[in-house]
């Protein structure tokens, strides 16, 4: 029997909780495009990445065959704290739709960062203190990454330095303060601290800034100072790999109970939630096994599924990182400031990119006063104040579930609850004050983006 033919139940433990990760590269049959190097057009070697990336984290961002990664014992020790997660039946969202269709959603916000971001967190973490690091770098959206990785550099000793995409450090100021009581430092994005953002600064003038320019100076401090590592929380294979315990939790849960899902729904920013969901679920339909219908769902914001380019792209602003084959908005794309949720990403994780290409999953794109409305529809129902970007599964969920109310299907629906949303309050009484809007980037807007893809060579 080949490994990723392995049964996923031979990496459960006693409490049910996987005890590997699974690679889902390992079953595709169209592999994700490799890193560039944007100054030759060639793969990146391992080599090439150490002086960015932690070794262990190299290596499996670079493996496309390894089916499952076993989990060392001492991150195994920190899951115990919050997994296994719920995997709960949403009855009461039912009965409020008079649908026929059975919701259920993976809960991923009890624990203190309230998101599913410690789940790769603390295996950085773990990897920067293994490997003898001082500490580590990062970029943060909404705040629920920094804060995950806040928490787990001070269980660990590791020092954090978090670049937060200004928009969301002036509109979410008690994220930073739990970023900051773990003892990270935190810093608006673009800043003055690195040459990128001194430069991103000049270029654009009171911007509010983007995932992409964090990430620009959080490389550039992480390259700069030794001892020093970059790391993120969405995008990468390594963190798609790390989230994969959602999906094998909730697949082991599934199996328990009998039931099959029809159709999986996560919300799409970088990917990593949606990747981790999906994961074993996505194997089985890419080995033929069973057959599922996957949704990512995206902002109308910051749409990469829906109106991005399938192309080579920068993962920052500043164009210091290594190049990404994804569906991409440019990396100079810069969503509304009137955007409130994260998924402020120009592009997607090309593991999902290239799966999104070859037809084994649909997006669609919603607008954030319809993603708020399914929030409180909710949180009335359920009793849980749900994070702004895990409203946009929960739209789509709804919509399904409706539909089988007009047709009379009973279909099974899973979706993503990535984490809570009582960090995000201000963006909840704009929508209860009734001064949010919906932004729509123009095609003319999407240009300015596509105009700035790279052009290297042997780029594709």
């Amino acid at each position: 029997m080949s490994e990723n033919k392995i049964p996923y139940k031979v990496y459960l433990n006693e409490n049910e909780m996987p005890t590997a990760w699974y690679n889902l590269r390992a079953d595709m049959v169209s592999k994700p495009a490799p890193l560039l190097n944007p100054g030759t057009g060639l793969p990146l070697s391992a080599e090439e990445l150490a002086p960015i990336f932690c070794e262990e984290l190299v290596r499996q961002e670079l493996d496309d065959e390894t089916a499952f990664f076993p989990i060392p014992q001492e991150i195994l020790d920190f899951y115990k704290m919050y997994r296994p997660s719920p995997l709960v039946r949403a009855y009461c969202l039912e009965k409020a739709l008079g649908t026929p269709a059975k919701i259920y959603y993976k809960f991923e916000g009890n624990n203190t960062s309230g998101s599913h971001k410690l789940n790769s967190a603390i295996a950085q973490a773990y990897y920067a203190k293994n490997q003898g690091l001082k500490g580590v770098t990062t970029e943060t959206g909404a705040g629920q990454w920094g804060t995950a990785l806040s928490m787990a550099c001070a269980y660990l000793g590791l020092d954090c330095k978090v670049f937060m995409v200004k928009v969301s450090y002036e509109q979410k100021p008690f994220r930073r303060e739990v970023m900051r009581t773990y003892g990270a430092s935190v810093t608006p994005s673009p800043s003055t601290e690195t040459e990128v953002g001194r430069k991103i600064l000049a270029e654009h003038p009171g911007t509010t800034g983007s995932l992409g320019c964090a990430i620009s100076e959080a490389v550039e401090v992480a390259t700069k100072n030794p001892g020093y590592r970059y790391v993120l929380g969405s995008v990468l294979n390594q963190v798609l790999l790390h989230q994969s315990i959602i999906g094998l939790e909730a697949k082991a849960a599934f199996d328990k109970i009998g039931v099959k899902p029809d159709i999986i729904i996560g919300c799409a920013g970088g990917g990593s939630n949606l990747g981790g969901l999906i994961a074993p679920f996505m194997g089985e339909k890419l080995r033929g096994e069973a057959d599922y219908r996957f949704i990512a769902v995206e902002p109308a914001s910051c749409p990469s599924f829906t109106r991005g380019k399938f192309a080579y792209d920068f993962c920052d602003t500043g164009m210091i990182c290594p190049l990404a084959k994804m569906y991409t908005l440019g990396s100079g794309f810069i969503p509304s400031p009137n955007h409130a949720g994260g998924l402020r990403f120009h592009g997607m994780s090309p593991v999902l990119s290239q799966l999104y290409h070859d037809g084994f999953m649909e997006a669609r794109a919603v607008e954030q006063t319809s993603v708020f409305e399914a929030a409180e529809r909710f949180a009335r129902t359920e009793g849980i104040l749900p994070a702004p970007e895990s409203s946009h599964a929960i739209k789509a969920a709804i919509d399904e579930a409706l539909r089988c109310k007009e047709t009379g299907e009973e279909k099974t629906i899973l979706f993503g609850l990535t984490g809570t949303g009582y960090f995000d309050l201000v963006a909840y009484q704009k929508y209860n004050d009734g001064e949010m809007s919906d932004y729509i980037p123009t095609d003319e807007d999407l240009e300015k983006g596509f105009a700035g893809l790279p052009q290297v060579p042997g780029l594709e």
